[in-house]
């Protein structure tokens, strides 16, 4: 297993809204957030513009 790079992990935290990630790429992903403040906070923000956009057309439907 390799260390993801930052541009690798916030791509990981994108797709995983969409898809779900293979182990390798889930233990690699968990493992670079756990070390890293930034591509975290990045993750937490991916998680919540989906929501705040899913409550958003809800409410318009």
């Amino acid at each position: 297993m390799k260390l993801l790079s930052c541009k690798e992990a916030t791509s990981l935290a994108s797709q995983r809204l969409d898809r779900r990630l293979g182990l390798l790429e889930r233990l690699s992903l968990r493992l670079h957030l756990a070390v890293c403040d930034g591509c975290s906070r990045v993750a937490k923000q991916f998680a919540f513009l989906r929501t705040a956009v899913k409550q958003l057309g809800e409410r318009d439907a």
